[in-house]
């Protein structure tokens, strides 16, 4: 089986990075105030239960953060961002958007709504918009939503 350029993953290209880095700091610092403190408060089990905690919080949203990721492929496209994992099938997003402003791509669906697209970040410059011209190929090739009354557009 060849392996279809076209359907790569779409990642922000530091994304991972900064989140290792950051959680190294945020989780490794957090750990050895939580385990090394001493003094009145150092030692108090909820202060070593609050760092801990933090700790785990930090973690969780830097995994997340570094996992935004858009996955195509020939049924649909999943789009991972930091909270919510939603699947959509080509036909029901009519549109992808990358304003000037925008930090990353947004779509606009056939149900009305809109979601963003962490993945592909207006921060990735040149290398951004290219994965941009990529979604919006895909779109293309596989084909829109119809528009309300059974039209396309």
């Amino acid at each position: 089986m060849t392996h279809d350029a076209r359907y790569r993953t779409f990642r922000p290209r530091w994304g991972q990075v900064t989140a290792w880095a950051v959680g190294v700091v945020a989780v490794g610092g957090s750990a050895l105030v939580a385990f090394l403190s001493r003094g009145p408060l150092g030692t108090a089990v909820g202060s070593r239960l609050s760092f801990a905690l933090f700790a785990a919080a930090a973690a969780w949203l830097l995994w997340r953060l570094g996992g935004v990721h858009a996955r195509p492929s020939p049924q649909g496209l999943v789009v991972r961002n930091v909270v919510r994992t939603r699947r959509l099938e080509w036909a029901e997003i009519l549109a992808v958007r990358f304003g000037v402003n925008d930090p990353w791509v947004r779509l606009d669906l056939a149900d009305g709504g809109t979601i963003a697209v962490m993945g592909i970040q207006r921060a990735d410059g040149e290398h951004g918009m290219a994965e941009a011209r990529r979604l919006v190929a895909l779109v293309q090739e596989h084909g829109e939503a119809s528009e309300p009354g059974g039209r396309r557009p």
